[in-house]
Parts: C-alpha cells; sequence; structure tokens
C-alpha cells in the first residue's frame, strides 16, 4: 500500500469518524478486495470532512463496570416492566440508499428522563440492505461513549421485510451513524450518507411558584410569585431564560447574592457570566491569560487563596446560586485564542501560528514589522501621527506604500531568474539531460511552454512564502523541456537564456499576484487607519504611538530568547468578513494575514492545535483541563467564536466536557450566514441552542418572520403528534427482557435550536438600534417564544447605548426601579410554566406595528396571548392601527398591560454605578375584551384601547368554550369497530371510487369533492382526503387549500358521511362506518372554532383510514397482512380496482363487482371490465391477495361467455361481448391454472358447472333471449372446449361488423382467423388490418393516412401466446395423467389424418421447435440453426416478439419487444438458459425503463417514445397516438421481466449461488415503482409512462395489471425467503 493510499485511506477515516490508524491498517489487507464509495450528500451546501483527533488521549473503557449511562438503559429494557406507561418510540426513516433524506440528516431527541428508543428503520429490499451493516459511535452495547469507536449491527438480508435497528435512548450527546453495503462492483462497499442525532441534556432546576394568582393577576414575590422551592424539576430547554452577565460589572463573589436574588426575581432560571478566568492585560473578559485560573478580581482585595481555592469559592457560589435561587450556570469557553501576554506563551510559543511552524506566514510577519516601524518614524518622515482627515490618511498610505516596496516582496512570489538560468545550464555542463517525456515541444513558443509547465505541475509553490525565491521548477525538467523545444540550440549558455525567458513568463501573473495582495493589504489597512482614527463611529484611537501604531499589529511578539526567534511572533486572531467559517485563515492557502483581511484582535493570540495531540501535546493537554474543569463547575457553554473553531478541536473538547458533565448545555452563536453550515456545526459539535437575536429584524415583519421561524413551535391546531403517531409492541432493543407497549412517532428532520435574545450583550442597545421604547414589547415579545430565550440586564434596565466590555469598570444597579424588569419578571416566570406545562403551540400575527402572539396549550386549548405595539421608530406616541383581535369560542382575560414612561434620554454619568434611562411603567388599565357571536358561534375580541403607544403590551389568559376534553380520545375512538365489518367492495367505497365510479353508482348524485384552489380529489372515499393530509399533517401545513376549506365551513364533514349514507340501500354495511363519522363530525362542528376543524378533521380521517385500511390488509393473504408496506399499497389497489358500478357487471341481470381495468379512463360501462386485462390482473390483485371470491366470479363469469373458441375482449356487461382478442382465452386459461394451484377449492373447481351465455352454434342472441344460458358446461369443459376449437381451427367475421361496432376498424379487421401448424404446434392468427394481443392500438388518423391501420398487428404466432398455450399444454397432461382432467388431447388433423394429439405431445412440439424459431444466436455464425432471415435481424441474442409476421412486415418478427419474458415466467422449459439469461440481460439494458418497459427496441425505426393520443399531425407514426405500443413504458411487462429474470438469474446467472444478489439486484429495480405508489395521489402504478419514467397525460393514472404483476413479482420473492 502507497503512502498515498495510506493518506487517502486515513483522511477518509478521519471524515467518517473514525480512527486513521485503525482505517489504514484494515484498508491496507483488504485493498486487494475490495473498494469503497461513499454516497455524497442531497442537496445543500458542500462540506469538508472534519478530522477527529484520536492520539495523545487514553481510549475509553468498554467495559461495563462501573455502569455507564449506556449501560442502565440496557438495563431498563432487559428488566421487568413496571407500570404500564407505553415506551417513546421516535422512528427515523432513510433513503433507500442508506442514507437519511437532506430534512433528515440532523435529529434533535428530547432528554432521556425516562428511556425510549431511537428507530432506524429501512425498506426491505433497498440497496442498503445488501450486506448492510449500520454503525454508530452511539454505545448501543454500554460503555462509554467513544467518538471513534463504532457499534456495528448486521442488517438482515431478506428483501421481503423491513428492516430496524432500536437504539436504547438514555442519555444526552451528540452521535453519528450510517450504512455500509455492498456496492454493484465485485468487492465493493458502499457507505451512505451519514446523519447525526443529538439528545438533549436532562437540565435539572428548583421549581418555583406560579408567577399568577388563581384569579390570573400577578403576584408580588412577596406573595410568593415565582418563589424558589426546594424540590427540582426538569426544565426543557425551551424553559430557559437566560440572563447575560459581566462578572466585574457584578464585583467579587461575596458581592454576588444581591444580583442573584434580582436575576431569580425578574424570572430568569440561568445566568450567562462571560468568561470568569483571569483577564489579559488588555482586561476583555474573552482575552484570557489563565484559562486555568479565576480571574483576581472576583475576589475580595487581598485575598491570597491558590488556584484551587479559587475554583473551589466558584464552585460553592455556583451552588448557591443554583439550591437558593434556581439559577442554573452557563459560561463562555474560549478555544480559539489566548491573551497576547498569556505567561505560558514564554514557554509553549509552538502554541500559536508563527513562521516557525506555518512559515507561508513570512511576508505577512514583513508587512507586519514594517508598519510598526513606520507609526514610530512618522516625525522623522515629517508624516501626521494624528489623523484628522481623508488627506491625512492618504498621505501616509503612500508614504507606507513606499515603505512596502523597499522591502521587495515580490521575491516571495517569484522564481529566481538568475538561479534558473544558472541551474539549468549547470545540468547541460554535465551533460545529465533526460529526454523529454511529454507531448511535443518542438516549435512552441515561451508562453506555450509555460502554459505547459503550470499544467503539468512542474512548477512547485509547495514553499511558497516559506522564503524568497522559494517557487522553482526543477532544473532537469526545465533542462528536457527548452532542448527538445529549441532544436536549433545547443551549446548550454544558449539553452538556459531560452529557459530564462520561459522563467520570465512564468513570472508575469506571479508579479501581478504580488501587486493585488499588496493592493488589498493596503486598502484593508486604509480602511482601518479611517474607522479607528476619523469616523464618527469609531473609537477616535487619536495619535500614533508605539503603543498605538497606524493600524492593529497581527502579530504579538513573545520576549524571551529560549527559543527559535521565528517562533516567537504569533499571529492574533480576528475575524473576516463573508469568510468560510470551516476553513482556517491561517492555514495555508489563505493569504488572509498577507492581504490584510483579518479585522484583528490584538490582545488575542490564535492557537495552533494541528491535526491532533500529536501536533501540539501541550496545548491539546493544557485546554481539555480548561474545559472539563469549566464542565465540573458549570451547567452549560457557550461557544466564543465558535464559527472560527476547528470542528475537530470543538468536538473533541466538549467530548472531554460531556465526560465530566453527561448533561452540559451547549450554545453557540454562528456567523455563516448559511443554515446548512449551520446544521454542520450543531450536528457535529452537539449545540443544543444556536442563539438567535430579535434585533436582527429590521421592521414588525422581519421581526415576526423571526419570532416565527425560532419561536413558534409548532402552529396552533398542528397535526402531527394527534394523527401521525401509532400504537405498537417494542421488542427488546437488545433481543433480552420483555416485550413492551409503545407509541411510535415518526421524525421529519430537526432545525437547530434557538436560544433567541432580545438582545445579546455585544450589541447595540435598543435606542440605538430602535427606540428605547421598544425594548418593553421585543422584550415581552421574545418571552413568549417557544425556545429558549436570553437577555442582558442593560436591555432590562434600558441602558442607552453598547457597554464597553474592557474599558468600563462600574458596577451594576441592583433594584433599580426603572426598565422593564417589572414586566420581564412576570414573563420570564410564564415562559418556563408554559415550557413545563406543554404549551407548545403558538401563533404570530403581525399587523402594521403590531405583533401579537398567542401560545396555546394543544391538550386543555388553555393559552396566553401577548399583543406588542412595537417602537421601531423614537418619537412616536400613535396607537396605531390593529383590527380587533377575535379569539373563536374563547374567552379572555386581561393579566397585565404596560407602557414605558422615559423622562429623559440624557446618558447617564454616574462615575460608580452602572444605570438606564429614566423610566418607569405605566400600568394599563384592565381591558376587557367584547363577547359576541355569529353564524360561526360565540368569540371574544380584544380591542387595543385608545392610548396604546409604541413599545406597550398587553397579556391576557385565554380558554376555549365548550371543547370536550376527551375530543381527541372520542374521535380516535371507535374506529376499528365501524370498519371491521367491511368486506372488499365495501372497502372500495370506503377507501378509493374515482369520481366516474361514484357518479355511476349514486346515479351522478356524488362527485369527487372539489376542494377551491387545490381541485377535486382524486377518489372520493379516504385515499383521496388521505394524499393532501399525509403533506398537511408532516409539515403541519395549516395554509394548504384543504385546512383553508375546512376554516371555511364543514361541507367536506358533510360530505364524508353523507356519501356513506346515501349508497346504505345496496351497501348496508356502510351504515356503521357512516354513523361514526357523522358522531365524530357533529361534535367536530357543534364544539370547535373554525380554526381547529383542519386538525380534528385530520385525526378523524387518518384514524379512518387506518382503520380501514387495516381491515383490509387483515381480509387479505399471509403474504400481505405480513409482507412490506410497498406490498401492501399494491394490495390495496386490488380494493382500488374492485368494486360496485351500475353500468358495469358480471351478470347483465344484476349490477355485481367487477375489477376496472384502470381509472380514471376506465371506471365504468363497457370500458370498465376487459378479458385481457382481468386475467392478467387476477393473479396478482385476487390470488395472492386471498381474494378467491372475486377471482371465481370473473372466471365464471369470463366462461361463461366462450364462443368461438375466445372470450371478449370487451365484456360489456356480458350484455353485447366483443370477440377480437386472440391472447384473452389463454390468459384465462392460464388464471384457471393459477385459481386451481392457489384457492382452498383447488382442482374441484373444474367440475363447477357454468351456464352458457351463447347458443352452441355460436350465434348472437341478447343476454335474455330464451337462447341465452340454456346449457351448462364445467370449467374443464370450457378449458377443453378453447384448445379443442384452436385445434380444429377459427374463422368468423365479428358479430355486428362496421361502424357501429368500431368506427376506426377497416372492414378486413373484422375477420377473425386463428389456425395451428401442426408441423410447429404454434398457433397463429389474425392479419395486418387488426390487433388481436394487447398491443391492440388501432390507427385513427384520416390526415396522417393511418384510419383502420393498426400499430402493431402482430399477425403470426406472438411469443407470449405460445407461452400461455405451453403452460397450459403441461398442466394438463400432468391432471390428465393423473386422473384429474377428464381428456387426453384434442381431436385434429394432421398430415390428412383425423387423430388425437394429447397434450403431452403437443407440448413436446412447442418445445421442440420454439428455440429454433424464435431464438436470434448472438453469433451469426449459428443463423443456418435457426428459422430467420438475417437480412432482417436488428439486434442478436434475443428472441423474436412473433413468428410469422404477414407478408411484407416479416421484419416485424425481428422486434425487441416486451413479451417474451411473459412465455418465459409461464413455460421457461421452452427456453435455453442461458440464451433466456441472455435476452433478459440485453432487455434489462435496453427496455427496461423506471417504471415499466420499453415496448420497443430503442434503436428500432419504428421506435416512438412519447404517447400523445390527441396529436393529429401529418407524421403516421405518432398520429393519434398510433405509437401507443412502439416506444412508450408500459408497467405490467415489468412484473413479467423480473419473475422471468429472477428464475434464470438464479439458475445460470449471478443468484445461481447466493440468490441474495438476484433478490436485491431486482429489488433495487422496484425502487421507482415503491417511490410512485407512495407519493402519487392515485395510489397505484400507472398504465404507462413516456421515455425514461416521465410522465404520460393520456394513460391511466393507475392500472389493474400494473400493480398485479408486481404483486405477482413480490410473492415469489416471499415465496424464496419463506422456503
Amino acid at each position: 500500500m502507497s503512502k498515498i493510499e495510506k493518506v487517502k485511506a486515513a483522511t477518509s477515516a478521519a471524515f467518517h469518524g473514525r480512527d486513521p490508524k485503525d482505517a489504514v491498517a484494515a484498508v491496507s489487507s483488504t485493498t486487494r478486495n475490495s473498494t469503497m464509495k461513499t454516497k455524497e450528500g442531497s442537496g445543500g451546501v458542500a462540506l469538508p470532512p472534519m478530522s477527529i483527533p484520536t492520539g495523545g488521549f487514553e481510549p475509553s473503557s468498554a467495559l461495563k463496570t462501573p455502569k455507564t449511562p449506556a449501560d442502565e438503559g440496557i438495563d431498563f429494557f432487559e428488566s421487568a416492566v413496571v407500570g404500564d406507561a407505553p415506551i417513546q418510540v421516535y422512528e427515523l426513516k432513510l433513503d433507500a440508499d442508506g442514507g437519511p433524506n437532506k430534512d433528515r440528516s440532523y435529529i434533535r431527541l428530547p432528554p432521556p428522563y425516562v428511556p425510549y428508543v431511537l428507530r432506524v428503520s429501512l425498506d426491505a429490499g433497498t440497496p442498503a440492505s445488501k450486506n448492510g451493516v449500520f454503525k454508530t459511535n452511539f454505545p448501543i452495547d454500554g460503555g462509554q461513549f467513544g467518538r471513534t469507536r463504532f457499534a456495528e449491527r448486521r442488517l438482515p438480508t431478506d428483501v421481503s421485510k423491513p428492516i430496524q435497528v432500536d437504539l436504547p435512548i438514555s442519555h444526552a450527546g451528540a452521535f453519528v451513524y450510517w450504512v455500509e453495503y455492498d456496492g454493484v462492483g465485485d468487492g465493493e462497499r458502499v457507505k451512505g450518507r451519514e446523519g447525526y442525532f443529538n439528545i438533549d441534556p436532562a437540565l435539572r432546576v428548583r421549581k418555583r411558584s406560579s408567577i399568577l394568582s388563581e384569579k390570573r393577576a400577578p403576584l408580588p414575590s412577596l406573595s410568593g410569585g415565582g418563589a424558589v422551592q426546594k424540590e427540582d424539576v426538569h426544565l426543557p430547554l425551551d424553559g430557559l431564560a437566560v440572563l447575560t452577565v459581566v462578572s466585574k460589572w457584578m464585583g467579587s463573589l461575596d458581592q454576588w447574592k444581591p444580583h442573584l436574588q434580582e436575576a431569580k426575581d425578574r424570572g430568569y432560571n440561568m445566568l450567562h457570566y462571560t468568561p470568569l478566568q483571569q483577564r489579559g492585560e488588555s482586561q476583555s473578559p474573552y482575552s484570557l491569560a489563565d484559562q486555568t485560573a479565576y480571574d483576581a478580581e472576583l475576589f475580595e482585595a487581598g485575598w491570597k487563596g491558590s488556584k484551587e481555592d479559587g475554583r473551589k469559592r466558584m464552585k460553592e457560589m455556583l451552588k448557591i446560586a443554583k439550591d437558593e435561587y434556581g439559577l442554573l450556570s452557563l459560561t463562555d469557553v474560549v478555544l480559539n485564542h489566548t491573551a497576547n501576554n498569556s505567561p505560558w506563551l514564554l514557554d509553549h510559543p509552538e502554541a500559536g501560528y508563527s513562521p516557525a511552524n506555518t512559515p507561508h506566514l513570512t511576508p505577512a510577519l514583513e508587512i507586519d514589522d514594517a508598519m510598526l516601524a513606520f507609526s514610530t518614524s512618522l516625525q522623522a518622515k515629517g508624516l501626521p501621527a494624528k489623523i484628522t482627515s481623508a488627506q491625512d490618511v492618504d498621505v501616509l498610505m503612500t508614504a507606507f506604500h513606499e515603505e512596502l516596496k523597499t522591502l521587495n516582496l515580490w521575491q516571495y512570489y517569484v522564481l529566481d531568474v538568475v538561479k534558473q538560468k544558472a541551474d539549468v545550464k549547470e545540468v547541460f555542463e554535465r551533460g545529465t539531460v533526460s529526454p523529454w517525456k511529454g507531448e511535443s515541444v518542438a516549435g512552441k513558443t515561451v508562453v506555450e511552454l509555460a502554459k505547459l509547465i503550470r499544467s503539468s505541475g512542474a512548477l512547485d509553490e509547495s514553499k511558497k512564502f516559506h522564503e524568497r525565491f522559494s517557487v522553482t521548477v526543477k532544473p532537469e525538467i526545465a533542462a528536457s523541456l527548452v532542448k527538445a523545444a529549441f532544436t536549433e540550440l545547443s551549446d548550454a549558455d544558449a539553452l538556459a537564456s531560452a529557459w530564462q525567458k520561459v522563467v520570465d513568463v512564468l513570472n508575469v501573473p506571479l508579479y501581478e499576484e504580488w501587486e493585488n495582495d499588496t493592493s488589498s493589504a493596503l486598502e484593508q489597512m486604509k480602511g482601518r487607519v479611517k474607522y479607528t482614527r476619523l469616523e464618527d463611529h469609531g473609537p477616535k484611537l487619536g495619535e500614533i504611538t508605539k503603543e498605538l501604531p497606524l493600524v492593529e499589529t497581527y502579530f504579538t511578539r513573545i520576549e524571551t530568547d529560549k527559543h527559535d526567534p521565528k517562533s516567537l511572533s504569533v499571529a492574533n486572531n480576528g475575524w473576516i468578513w463573508n469568510a468560510d467559517p470551516l476553513q482556517n485563515f491561517a492555514m495555508p492557502p489563505s493569504k488572509a494575514y498577507l492581504r490584510r483581511e483579518v479585522i484583528v484582535w490584538g490582545d488575542c493570540v490564535k492557537l495552533r492545535y494541528g491535526d491532533g495531540p500529536q501536533d501540539n501535546p501541550w496545548l491539546w493537554s493544557y485546554m481539555t483541563k480548561y474545559v472539563e474543569e469549566l464542565a465540573e463547575a458549570f451547567d452549560g457553554f457557550r461557544i466564543d467564536n465558535c464559527h472560527s473553531t476547528p470542528l475537530h478541536v470543538g468536538v473533541t473538547l466538549l467530548d472531554a466536557a460531556r465526560v465530566v458533565n453527561p448533561d452540559l448545555y451547549v450554545c453557540a452563536e454562528l456567523f455563516t450566514g448559511n443554515a446548512d453550515t449551520d446544521t454542520h456545526f450543531v450536528s457535529r459539535l452537539g449545540i443544543n441552542s444556536l442563539i438567535r437575536e430579535a434585533y436582527n429584524g429590521w421592521d414588525p415583519k422581519e421581526f415576526s418572520r423571526l419570532l416565527y421561524n425560532y419561536g413558534l413551535g409548532k402552529p396552533v391546531g398542528s397535526m402531527d403528534g394527534a394523527c401521525l403517531t401509532s400504537s405498537a409492541e417494542l421488542p427488546p432493543p437488545t433481543g433480552k427482557g420483555p416485550s413492551r407497549p409503545c407509541v411510535v412517532t415518526p421524525l421529519q428532520g430537526s432545525k437547530p435550536h434557538a436560544l433567541l435574545f432580545d438582545l445579546t450583550h455585544d450589541n447595540e442597545s435598543p435606542m440605538h438600534k430602535r427606540s428605547a421604547e421598544d425594548a418593553l414589547s421585543t422584550g415581552a415579545l421574545v418571552t413568549f417564544s417557544y425556545s429558549a430565550i436570553g437577555s442582558v440586564k442593560g436591555f432590562d434596565d434600558i441602558y442607552p447605548k453598547l457597554l464597553n466590555l474592557v474599558a468600563e469598570n462600574r458596577k451594576y444597579e441592583v433594584g433599580s426601579e426603572g426598565g422593564i424588569g417589572r414586566v420581564k419578571r412576570v414573563l420570564n416566570h410564564l415562559h418556563a410554566e408554559m415550557a413545563l406545562e406543554g404549551y407548545s403551540e403558538g401563533h404570530v400575527h403581525q399587523e402594521n406595528d403590531y405583533i401579537v402572539m398567542h401560545r396555546v396549550h394543544p391538550a386543555e386549548q388553555k393559552g396566553y396571548i401577548l399583543v406588542a405595539h412595537t417602537a421601531f421608530s423614537k418619537g412616536s406616541k400613535d396607537r396605531g392601527w390593529i383590527k380587533p383581535i377575535q379569539l373563536r369560542r374563547m374567552k379572555a382575560k386581561f393579566i397585565l398591560g404596560s407602557y414605558i414612561n422615559i423622562a429623559s434620554y440624557d446618558v447617564d454619568q454616574d462615575p460608580n454605578i452602572l444605570r438606564g434611562l429614566p423610566s418607569s411603567l405605566v400600568d394599563i388599565e384592565p381591558v376587557i375584551p367584547h363577547e359576541g357571536s355569529d353564524h360561526e358561534g360565540p368569540f371574544s375580541e380584544i380591542i387595543v384601547p385608545d392610548y396604546f403607544p409604541p413599545g406597550a403590551v398587553m397579556l391576557f389568559e385565554t380558554q376555549m368554550e365548550g371543547i370536550e376534553p376527551d375530543l381527541d380520545k372520542f374521535c380516535s375512538s371507535g374506529a376499528s369497530e365501524a370498519f371491521d365489518d367491511l368486506d372488499f367492495v365495501d372497502l372500495n367505497v370506503i377507501l378509493h371510487r374515482a369520481e366516474g365510479e361514484e357518479r355511476d353508482a349514486t346515479d351522478g348524485a356524488i362527485g369527487a369533492y372539489d376542494v377551491p384552489s387545490m381541485g377535486k380529489i382524486t377518489y372520493c372515499g379516504l385515499e383521496g382526503w388521505m394524499h393532501p393530509l399525509r403533506h398537511i399533517m408532516k409539515f403541519n401545513d395549516l395554509g394548504h387549500p384543504l385546512c383553508g376549506n375546512l376554516r371555511e365551513g364543514t361541507w367536506a364533514m358533510d360530505y364524508i358521511y353523507s356519501r356513506l349514507e346515501k349508497q346504505t340501500g345496496v351497501l348496508p354495511r356502510l351504515a356503521k362506518p357512516a354513523k361514526w363519522f357523522k358522531e365524530r363530525f357533529d361534535r367536530i362542528k357543534a364544539s370547535l372554532p373554525p380554526f381547529l376543524r383542519p386538525k380534528y378533521f385530520a385525526l378523524v380521517i387518518s384514524e379512518a383510514y387506518k382503520a380501514a385500511r387495516r381491515a383490509a390488509i387483515e381480509q387479505c393473504s399471509d403474504f400481505v397482512s405480513s409482507g412490506t408496506d410497498f406490498t401492501q399499497d399494491l394490495a390495496l389497489c386490488s380494493i382500488q380496482m374492485y368494486g360496485l358500478v351500475k353500468s358495469a357487471s358480471l351478470d347483465p341481470g344484476k349490477p355485481t363487482p367487477s375489477l376496472a381495468a384502470g381509472l380514471p379512463h376506465f371506471a365504468a360501462g363497457w370500458a370498465r371490465c376487459w378479458g385481457r386485462d382481468v386475467f392478467i390482473s387476477l393473479r396478482g390483485l385476487f390470488l395472492t391477495t386471498g381474494n378467491f371470491a372475486g377471482a371465481r366470479a370473473h372466471i365464471l363469469s369470463f366462461a361463461s361467455t366462450l364462443k368461438h373458441g375466445l372470450i371478449p375482449n370487451l365484456l360489456d356487461s356480458v350484455r353485447n361481448p366483443r370477440y377480437n382478442s386472440r391472447d384473452s382465452p389463454w390468459w384465462m386459461l392460464q388464471n384457471i391454472q393459477d385459481y386451481v394451484t392457489k384457492s382452498p377449492e383447488g382442482i374441484s373447481f373444474l367440475s363447477e358447472s357454468v351456464k352458457r351465455r351463447f347458443p352452441k352454434d355460436d350465434s348472437f342472441v341478447p343476454w335474455d333471449d330464451s337462447r341465452a344460458y340454456a346449457y351448462s358446461s364445467t370449467i374443464a369443459e370450457i378449458v377443453q372446449e378453447i384448445l379443442q376449437r384452436h385445434a380444429d381451427g377459427i374463422s368468423f367475421r365479428e358479430y355486428n361488423a362496421g361502424p357501429n361496432l368500431d368506427m376506426q376498424m377497416n372492414d378486413v379487421g373484422f375477420n377473425i382467423d386463428i389456425r395451428v401448424d401442426w408441423s410447429t404446434g404454434l398457433i397463429l392468427g389474425g392479419n395486418q388490418h387488426n390487433c388481436g394481443t394487447w398491443m391492440d392500438k388501432m390507427g385513427e388518423s384520416v390526415r396522417a393516412g393511418t384510419k383502420g391501420v393498426p400499430g402493431t398487428p402482430r399477425d403470426g404466432a406472438p411469443v407470449e401466446i405460445i407461452g400461455l398455450l405451453a403452460s397450459t399444454l403441461r398442466w394438463m397432461d400432468q391432471l390428465s395423467n393423473a386422473g384429474k382432467f377428464p381428456f387426453k388431447g384434442v381431436e385434429t388433423e394432421v398430415d390428412g389424418k383425423k387423430r388425437t394429439v394429447t397434450y403431452k405431445e403437443w407440448f413436446d412440439l412447442l418445445k421442440a421447435n420454439f428455440e429454433t424459431y424464435y431464438y436470434i444466436p448472438s453469433d451469426p455464425i449459428e443463423d443456418a440453426k435457426y428459422h430467420l432471415d438475417p437480412r432482417l435481424v436488428n439486434r442478436r441474442g434475443i428472441y423474436k416478439d412473433v413468428y410469422g409476421s404477414g407478408p411484407g412486415r416479416e421484419w416485424s418478427d425481428y422486434q425487441l419487444r416486451c413479451n417474451f419474458p411473459i412465455a418465459m415466467v409461464v413455460a421457461p422449459e421452452l427456453f435455453d438458459k442461458d440464451h433466456a439469461m441472455g435476452a433478459l440481460r440485453i432487455a434489462d439494458d435496453i427496455l427496461r425503463g423506471p417504471l415499466g418497459m420499453k415496448t420497443l427496441d430503442s434503436s428500432d425505426a419504428q421506435y416512438r417514445p412519447y404517447y400523445d393520443n390527441s396529436n393529429d399531425s401529418d407524421d403516421a407514426s405518432i398520429a393519434k397516438g398510433l405509437n401507443y405500443h412502439n416506444g412508450p413504458e408500459w408497467g405490467w411487462p415489468l412484473g413479467y421481466f423480473l419473475r422471468a429474470y429472477l428464475y434464470f438469474d438464479t439458475v445460470v446467472g449471478e443468484g445461481k449461488n447466493d440468490k441474495n444478489q438476484t433478490l436485491h439486484r431486482l429489488s433495487n429495480v422496484v425502487l421507482p415503482a415503491r417511490r410512485h405508489i407512495q407519493n402519487d395521489p392515485w395510489a397505484g402504478l400507472p398504465e404507462l409512462t413516456n421515455k425514461d419514467g416521465q410522465y404520460c397525460h393520456d394513460s391511466c393514472n393507475t392500472q389493474a395489471w400494473s400493480a398485479s404483476t408486481m404483486l405477482d413479482f413480490l410473492e415469489e420473492v416471499h415465496t424464496i425467503n419463506t422456503a
């Protein structure tokens, strides 16, 4: 294994979260045998790999002693069940390729107060199930968590059963998972996309008493409002109320208690402390000099304790804050930099980036040195040291530019021309020039040669900027090149001079790069000079001195002589506008320091971690100790400068912190500007909350958008919780222990959780950004967010401006009567109470300058509503405008109202105390909501008082009136009892019924429900409603048109039960479900306001759907009831297609249920029931599903119509059947065989007597004529009659031939002729004017000249008819020999002699001739063995579609079509196995599409893959859809192809030794069909598609035989797997 391969393996391992060393070892041992491919992410930004360091740390123990949280979770599930509460199961469904979709790539899970299960599931038969292995660093097997240690679960290989991996969740953390599985190539392994799940920490805090009295008035502290109690409660993250405080403004620790009291009184439950460690010389709390010591100023003057003493005192204070004041603790963790005067830098300069360890910084340091020298020489140079104008800036920058020129920095960019020439000359003089191995270069110009050098990689820039002239080209390469290029030169000096010219060209863009970089550096410096010295909003630093140079220094100079001088200038940290947060700007290829793009913090040295502890052992050890000590003391971390913290650093150090404190809360502020990048950080680091800021909203509309995105929770009336959960039985996740009841909730993916601040501590004040009055309205609105919330003391006290963390040394005022604290106290407490009690739904309404937020408890429908008048502009006292706020069926009670009165906007100049603006809260008189009633019922109306100035707020309690407490339970109860008694025909009405069927069944009275702005639902039954509801419930899309229609009225509810009530006369069992619907909808209409109707409508419909679906599946076969979702979805198509309409029946005298060929085009009338379609569909839809009664009825009905030896193609309710289908009787015989084989009735069915619709002379008589049904035959006799009539030969003219029967048909086309060629046994028939097989498109275009011209006549012997014939003969022979069939064969004339041809004899004749007449050999040398004309062969290695096409159309025999696999399935004995497999592989490559099979070879001249029946052009090939079967991809042949492939591949193909190879291959083929049936509103498989699965508007959206043959295939797979 090469070094490069090892590097790749290690890099890949790090990216995937594995130990690079292990990966190198593993790949070394398997390189010869396998390869690994990684699936790319689906959408979003491309994100780089993350290397997790493993070296330098003690490995986590896998031992289970003492017990870890993971061990305890396992123990829980393996122990006896305590109590009857169901276990919560969260189900995460992966895509077919083994990865989560983009929405589900990040999952946030709740704290495991009680262990629960994360179920990762995968559909059966997906690619990822092929020898799949689920991997995760979640400790499934117990023991300690290790970031790079992965547990595995081998996935079952049964392609018929879904896959589930259950993870017992019992502790917080951030985890990754993926699936690896076999790829397509030999030995190839595929790694699916990674997914991440973060489990929230379990935060415990002191319980507090209610902030409101029983009369819902705010309780003061003295009355016990918000009092801290003795017991603890679990505080969800959405209940956090965080206050940021700057410790140096609180005083020493002994002065903290009043601050804690104030924070507690104001309703906060967590304090965010800016860094408390020892500050550096700048005194910024974010510039830490000693990370392991608390700042000396935290302790009273004269305190002499040790570092350990300081840590102990801090822990004691934090415990007091938590226990006595109910305040959790959060502190900043600064991982990216250290103070420029950190004493440990003297010993460890390697901790920073310097030219010694990062040599590309060398020229950047030179510029910085030059800037410092320039700053101290201004007076000597006669330059202004104090800047008073833009002209001064220009003068200084011009002068500095001249200084830079003297440095000759261009030498860091270019090749040394002189040295390059000399080195090349030396090579020539040594005589060691090698021949040029590249492309011919003779005669090329120097420009072309330079371009070649660059493109070939010969220009070595790997050490660019390390030192001057470090860009090179190896002289050996240069000499070889110029010798080959300048063939006219031989002198060494001349050749070296020629190379010099090439070097000059190479240097041109390098000089340009230097000029661009210098220009950028100067421009950036000029901007900083203007900002820091001149602009009004800048700091105006004053005179330029050594201490305050021209601009901030980019490097800290460490003053010691203990180390290499190059290591003593270390880069300062900072930030860059619009930088990629995942790129380290101190490392190559970044030139940020050289181009002066970093907005630098001169007091902070950027820390250099390298790739892991091996690169900087001391720094990793030191910073690990730092985070561990903090995690021991604090409840949470805020990661400072998170977006610039290297991911591998953050992940590793946070993992170390979580070992100390497993329930550590982690938040961060990211400035990535990209939601995908945010999620990337959140998922890898395990960030629990991202800090968001309300003051980023620039107007009320944008502010309301922020509140909606980060603080809404779920919209009021959300459906997912009520409608998508399901009850089930949970097997023990480890395989040990009892099964338990569970509730399964599907996961749809998560957004990063928000910690929404009204204002963060490093941003401008309300007075600066909006108005001082806005603090009240914005602060109040933030407290109403269903998220963690935060604020700063200066916001509550209304500080007039942003305070300088470094320069400001005054102390906080405690107990101020001003500001908004009194209202914040109530709202902060209420915020936590609402989170604890489950007020998880919300509504945000913005109107002009008003924002209204409503928080609601979804079960009890009680809530709180906040009305806020924002104050984005200063000075206005206008009430503004908002319509009365109407609350349907709700009572509202006023709790409080206030506005703020600010006496003065002057800044307080108190030298010792930090004070806010002088202000007071003015209470608003209670507002009594108006109560009224209208056609929609009672309502309350909140009207804003006449004086309600900007910044004012009002709070009300709301309670819905009249809602029944058990309404949810009632709506979801009783469904099983209501639907259990329904049969398949009843369920067709309940679940499906297309509009054409419904109107036919109800004499036009009922059609499909029409939803304004959406259109008519697809089905009148539940499936029609479920299609839009699935989307609505999944995404809580309450803005959907269906939800709008439900809010506007109850018409949809009335429609659902009334359509059932009206049909109970015909189908009496519909009465129970009709009653069930009506009872629930009546309660909903009577008790709920319009805005809740969508939720409860969805609840009723989804429960009814589940019950009806369950009732259907339970009546099906074990194959269906134990099958996958895909199998069951297809099985429902049997109910979808089988129903009762009046205009189509299996009995001419009365309506009976019948099978529709497809929907919506074949819903009713003569077009509903087709003989061919019925019998292609009957096996899959009826026999595999267990509907034997339906199958029997159809066989008997069609058998009764036997005439001319044929059954009808069009049944037309057995009244006027049409006999023009040559293949239909053979499909029926195949189905009789299948019915006898599969049904409980078995062979006795052949004795069933059938009354014959027509007389024995085949004359047509009306169905009610006395000659109709005058005699009977058994099924066995009917089978024999079909065989005998074909043996005799069939020749007749269709009854009623002419335009009344078929207006398109040519007159000759009505003549039906069929015969047996007894030399081969083949049945031939048809003529060029008719089309007697399923490819039955008749030309219709007069304009194109195709009227009466079939698109695909297929006269002769179609391959599938021969296969069906052989199948019947084989079966008849078996039965006859067993004495179970009353006939031995057929009587016929062969070679002029009458005799009996036995079934076996006929079958053997077919078998002996089939290959000879149908196979087209791959090698033309073998043509002589077969009946073929080589001139007509278009493709070899296939089977003919037909044998014996009529004169002039012999070429059509040789077309590759999708029919031969049918013959393979029903009569595999006819085929040479190797020939068959070869032909199937060709079909797989050429014919197979996503949802069907091409009906013609794409290389055929007739191939036209787009079907448009409305096209009436003069193009004869496509006019009026003549190409119906000449290219479009039909669904039903796909099932036969799959069955044929399954059979032959397991006999002679890849699956011969391992059937799973074949099963997985074919399971992948059906994935598009699986997706289609799940997502399409028709819930079926289409009749056909255009090229490559494109939608065809003339196709039936769901077709019986498309679903049927897919069920046939899946049943065979099921049989193999259960054998």
